[in-house]
């Protein structure tokens, strides 16, 4: 019996993962952390600091905000517990931080715990090495009107996968309103909708000349990322200390 603790248990994502996991014969949700432990009735005990939680986990399952980042690697090393993170907006620090955690516990990273996504940034990587730089490349991503963080951490994931194959050279480019110039070669185009309940969307366009070509990934409800957080949490407990990722995983499950 997998034994996870659930940072931001009382948010959506927190509340669709708390319902999928008490399905699983294999997991047991021993607490949750929170910032109004009282605003949501769950099942197991809910805690608004780590430093109250008393009940040991195997794994801690985090979606909550960045500036818990701090907090919950403090607790995971000092109980070598595994850590699955799937808050994004994280800056360079929170990486560095989860970075150096990695040395002392496994921890599982990702912006978006959907397999697709990761075959969309497989697919996008594929098609520009092809169509080389004769193809403008812009990302367009959707949420609903309640995500605080703009562009989303799927879009900067797919755009930073892109740059790292493309070369240091690649520009984002977030805002054109106040761009008074043709567009440079070298950018990669990033823009954000926020309206409705609209559980994401990420497209990557390949404008060429006479022809575009679309890449796309809907989500249709967050069911589809608590699956995958689910999943990141089975493999990443029975792994050694180390950074880990959605490709990853999915590289060591196609073997």
């Amino acid at each position: 019996m997998i034994k996870l603790l659930i940072n931001g248990c009382n948010g959506k994502m927190g509340q669709v993962i708390t319902r999928l996991a008490q399905g699983c014969h294999d997991l047991s949700i021993v607490a949750g952390v929170t910032r109004n432990p009282s605003r949501l009735p769950n099942s197991y005990p809910v805690y608004k600091s780590f430093n109250e939680v008393e009940a040991e986990a195997d794994v801690v399952l985090d979606f909550s905000n960045p500036v818990m980042i701090p907090e919950l690697i403090n607790y995971c090393t000092s109980h070598h517990t595994a850590l699955v993170v799937g808050t994004t907006g994280l800056s360079e620090r929170d990486q560095d931080l989860l970075d150096q955690a990695s040395k002392s516990i496994p921890v599982f990273v990702s912006a978006n715990m959907s397999c697709g996504i990761r075959l969309l940034i497989d697919l996008a990587l594929k098609a520009a090495a092809t169509l080389g730089d004769e193809f403008d490349i812009e990302i367009l991503e959707k949420h609903h009107n309640e995500k605080k963080d703009a562009p989303s951490g799927t879009a900067m994931m797919i755009a930073r996968e892109l740059k790292n194959q493309m070369g240091n050279s690649i520009e984002y480019v977030y805002d054109r309103s106040k761009i008074k110039e043709k567009r440079k070669s070298n950018e990669i185009g990033i823009s954000s909708i926020r309206g409705g309940t609209i559980p994401g969307e990420h497209t990557v366009f390949f404008a060429g000349k006479d022809e575009v070509i679309e890449i796309k990934h809907s989500a249709l409800s967050r069911d589809m990322f608590g699956r995958g957080a689910i999943r990141a949490a089975r493999y990443t407990v029975s792994k050694p200390n180390g950074y880990y990722t959605m490709k990853t995983m999915l590289e060591e499950l196609i073997q």
